[in-house]
């Protein structure tokens, strides 16, 4: 997940767009992030050793052989780690949360009877593309895979399609969502430095994403369920022990609660796109609801009453359900911090200036180049928003003289690479992995393949659209 920020981009924004100095020679980095990452894959695949610890390992492995100190590399470890832990971290406990008391009330129930009862098993993986597609568009990637993962178990499990099959094509919607249409955060920062028009990134955004989450959701999912398939995981099913509900909330009622957090990250984006004074009353109280913690904590709240109380939920039932969220994740949490803390080391050694700068002296087109500097800081980094900020900066002596349009695509072939095959220094890899239950391998030949696809089919589009723009 991504935004991860993504994947991710919590602890990017605060950082802003400078990565530091190479603090080696070119080759002595690329060796430094290939040794890390080899520690991390061996330990974990045939070692066995837990991924919490292989990414430690991994941290230490690049710093060392980049040439910085233990100190150095330990500071920067635990920066990353605690940047992470206290963005995210967050985050996916209150989403945990309001995901048990939707599963735990019903309300995920209710979802599941409604796109089953109104979809054939054929369009089910069209319509989880849909769902996922709403919900990331201003949602960070993690707090929108959260949301969905109970909805996705219960509708893999009922439908009996498959996890993957059906949850393929919502992290692809999720994903693209990320990466080419504002107001996520990404497309929104490249906008805003390279001068691009909103509406026309908008409206182009929407063009690339449709056939990309096509290709690399509902069509990718259903090759991916034949080559890969897991059992489905019990993590947010209801607990017996808390006492059946009474009733289940309406799918209105549910729907406007789970869109409740989505629709207040909205209105803080479209506040700050529109609204130009930042002192007025209406952008100051959009910016503070709609704060994805604030957000995310008003909708827990919500659904203490909307999904709990309605379903008949006592006090002391729903403070067991939403406790009971916690333990189930503790680990992820954990998984999720160490990637963030392996990501720092990669992003304090230099390599991602190196790799940009390797790239911006290839005599390739705008778009391309675009696409090229946004995966290599992607692969080097692990974060989509890095890689957004520090490919737009870059660009920004290249795009004098294009078109209003022209402009545009570049922000979104920059978004397109962005999101390219996300591996093990994303901290949305992990997460992914954890929730659907596979081993690195697993993940690799499904979420990190379909992020490639969906880079690689969105750069397509980009291109055929700068053909006749």
């Amino acid at each position: 997940m991504t935004t991860a920020l993504p994947t991710s981009g919590l602890t990017l924004l605060a950082a802003g767009t400078d990565l530091p100095e190479p603090i080696a020679g070119g080759w002595q980095l690329v060796l430094a992030a290939l040794a890390g990452i080899a520690v991390i894959v061996v330990a974990i695949t045939i070692a066995k050793v837990h991924p919490f610890l292989a990414l430690i390992g991994g941290g230490a492995t690049v710093g060392i052989v980049a040439g910085e100190s233990v100190p150095t590399v330990l500071d920067s470890f635990t920066t990353g780690f605690g940047a992470t832990a206290a963005g995210v971290g967050i985050l996916i406990a209150l989403g945990a949360m309001f995901a048990k008391l939707l599963a735990d009330s019903g309300g995920a129930d209710e979802i599941v009877d409604t796109i089953v009862g109104h979809a054939s098993p054929r369009m089910l993986p069209w319509a989880m593309a849909l769902v996922g597609a709403i919900i990331g568009l201003p949602m960070f990637f993690e707090i929108g895979l959260v949301l969905l993962m109970p909805v996705i178990y219960l509708v893999a499990r009922r439908s009996g399609l498959g996890l993957i099959p059906i949850g393929i094509p919502a992290l692809a919607g999720l994903s693209a969502m990320h990466g080419f249409v504002p107001p996520h955060p990404g497309p929104l920062v490249a906008i805003d430095a390279l001068g691009a028009d909103l509406g026309t990134t908008l409206a182009l955004g929407v063009v690339v994403a449709i056939p990309t989450i096509i290709v690399s959701g509902p069509l990718f999912g259903k090759l991916a369920g034949r080559c890969v398939t897991v059992p489905i995981p019990h993590t947010f099913d209801a607990n017996p022990e808390d006492g059946p509900t009474t009733r289940r909330p309406s799918f209105a009622i549910t729907m406007f609660t789970v869109l409740l957090p989505v629709a207040l990250m909205l209105g803080k984006a479209l506040a700050e796109i529109f609204v130009e004074d930042e002192n007025t009353l209406v952008r100051q109280v959009l910016g503070v609801l709609g704060t994805p913690v604030v957000a995310l904590l008003i909708a827990v709240v919500v659904a203490m009453f909307t999904l709990g109380r309605g379903s008949g939920m006592n006090r002391e039932t729903i403070s067991t359900c939403t406790g009971a969220a916690l333990p189930t994740i503790a680990g992820i949490l954990l998984i999720v911090a160490a990637g963030g803390g392996f990501k720092q080391v990669l992003v304090d050694t230099g390599i991602g200036t190196l790799l940009a700068d390797w790239a911006k002296n290839a005599n390739i087109s705008v778009l391309l180049l675009a696409w090229v500097l946004a995966v290599l800081i992607r692969l080097a980094t692990g974060s989509a928003t890095v890689a957004t900020i520090t490919a737009s900066s870059l660009m920004l002596g290249l795009v004098d003289g294009l078109s209003s349009g022209e402009v545009s695509l570049v922000v979104l072939a920059i978004g397109a690479g962005s999101v390219f095959f996300s591996h093990v220094n994303d901290a949305g890899f992990w997460l992914v992995k954890e929730y659907f239950g596979m081993t690195v391998g697993q993940t690799f030949k499904t979420w990190s393949l379909m992020e490639t696809l969906l880079s690689v089919t969105g750069l397509i589009v980009v291109l055929a659209l700068g053909l006749v723009i």
